[in-house]
């Protein structure tokens, strides 16, 4: 399995790099772009018919791009910047009464096989799992969205929010069969799912809340978002463990399912639904840390002597994210928000690629999207020094920074981390300190030196991320 695995996504990744070089369009020939952030919290992704991509978040918050570079913002808050919909508060009353709230929380949008555009909102008191969610209707990605009224509710007299979802942070999607689902929930009893009608986005009757997926007892755990990969033949659930502000601990995990509503299991081979925090508690990390492929969480690749660019940027309590494979290219991307050590709780938007390593589990290229396409390196670019990130199984606090470590042309590593390493194709494997990573190597923009670099991202057997990118100066 491991190597059918590996050949498929060697191939797919080594013919799309020799037609660009063919074409003499190899990344390194890209143009430098020039970014422009959105701000959208709890970004969810969507993607037109014309190309042109979509995220939808709090606060009626949106934005879109037509590159996943340069984004424009379209909409800004669930007040008078809400272009989304016409009277917002209005329309949406008893949502927001029934919460006790005036804003929304992350709203999820998808095609109806009708082509009309469905748009699941929902609205929370905050403190507690007061919530409603609903469902809008328009005929443009843009809208405006018409409510059609209210699916879930939680929170009221008798709900026990230690077994019971909180009905917020919806990802409505597709299996390979053409079925409609919706996976939710946040924090309280964990995270859910129904089976959904394709012609109206309204869930079957007779479901009540859905099938349990993992989580219980307040355990930190929110965001989910699944998306199929025809390549492996996985559903991958998404999830964000810790906290969404900036010393929450944020960060990003996935597991796996041959099907849409499991069972899910993560590297180890732990079930998820045994992924939540014990009886009689509230908040306990401890107990659910150890569960989920952790594909990211706050990190600092940290300057050296010999950078032009002095300046640190350490990523914090990065998550809440979407995914979406572009059927073109095969390409996976990934997009969340992230917050930054010393800005308080500012935030921005971030796309990074996924690619699939040997193992079928996705791998995050460490650097954010430039318009690159994953492809092999020569040998001359593998070798060198590299400033490293150990993202562990930890729900962190603080930024996990980078060490150094030495990539030799005989097949060593040396420096804070020491070890073996080798690149076939594409496909990276490496020991570092007696941990085995597989992974993929390929070339990204450090955006911070504006110049492409070798890097290599890859996942040890528990289920922990480590990054590595080329420091921009060459010896």
């Amino acid at each position: 399995m491991r190597r059918w695995l590996a050949g498929i996504a060697t191939m797919i990744m080594m013919t799309t790099a020799a037609g660009l070089a063919e074409e003499g369009q190899g990344n390194a020939a890209l143009p430098m772009p020039k970014f422009q952030d959105a701000a959208v919290h709890d970004p969810s992704v969507l993607r037109d018919d014309d190309g042109t991509w979509y995220i939808f978040g709090s606060h009626m918050a949106a934005a879109r791009s037509d590159d996943l570079i340069k984004w424009t913002m379209i909409s800004r808050d669930a007040g008078a910047g809400c272009t989304l919909v016409e009277n917002v508060q209005e329309q949406m009353r008893e949502a927001l009464s029934y919460a006790r709230t005036n804003t929304f929380w992350a709203p999820d949008v998808i095609r109806l096989k009708d082509g009309r555009y469905a748009m699941y909102y929902c609205a929370c008191e905050g403190s507690s799992p007061l919530s409603m969610l609903g469902l809008a209707i328009a005929e443009q990605p843009e809208g405006p969205y018409v409510n059609e009224g209210i699916l879930l509710k939680s929170g009221y007299p008798g709900y026990d929010a230690t077994v019971y979802p909180n009905v917020v942070d919806p990802c409505a999607f597709y299996d390979r069969d053409g079925e409609m689902w919706m996976v939710y929930g946040s924090y309280s009893g964990g995270i859910y799912i129904l089976k959904m009608d394709g012609e109206t986005g309204r869930p079957l009757d007779g479901q009540g809340y859905g099938k349990r997926l993992l989580g219980k007892n307040h355990a930190r755990i929110e965001g989910p978002y699944i998306l199929y990969s025809p390549e492996t033949e996985y559903y991958y659930l998404f999830l964000s463990f810790g906290g969404l502000d900036s010393t929450g601990g944020y960060n990003i995990r996935v597991c796996r399912s041959r099907n849409p509503d499991g069972p899910y299991e993560d590297a180890l081979g732990q079930e998820m639904t045994k992924c939540g925090g014990q009886p009689g508690t509230f908040f306990h990390d401890a107990d659910y840390e150890g569960y989920g492929v952790k594909l990211m969480g706050g990190y600092c690749f940290e300057t050296l002597p010999e950078d032009d660019n002095q300046f640190r940027q350490a990523f914090r309590s990065p998550g809440h994210n979407s995914a979406i494979r572009e059927e073109e290219t095969g390409r996976y991307f990934l997009v969340f928000h992230t917050r930054f050590a010393g800005t308080g709780e500012s935030f921005s938007d971030r796309v990074h690629q996924m690619v699939m390593n040997e193992d079928g589990w996705p791998v995050v290229l460490p650097q954010r999207y430039a318009g690159e396409t994953p492809e092999a390196v020569a040998p001359e670019a593998m070798t060198g020094l590299y400033k490293v990130v150990l993202h562990g199984r930890d729900i962190n606090a603080v930024e996990h920074s980078s060490v150094t470590v030495t990539l030799k042309a005989d097949g060593t590593a040396e420096g804070d981390l020491t070890g073996t390493w080798e690149c076939d194709g594409m496909t990276f494997r490496c020991e570092l300190d007696g941990i085995a990573y597989h992974g993929i190597m390929t070339t990204v923009l450090d955006s911070r030196e504006r110049t492409w670099v070798t890097c290599f991202t890859a996942l040890d057997e528990s289920g922990a991320a480590l990054w590595g990118s080329h420091a921009a100066h060459r010896e």
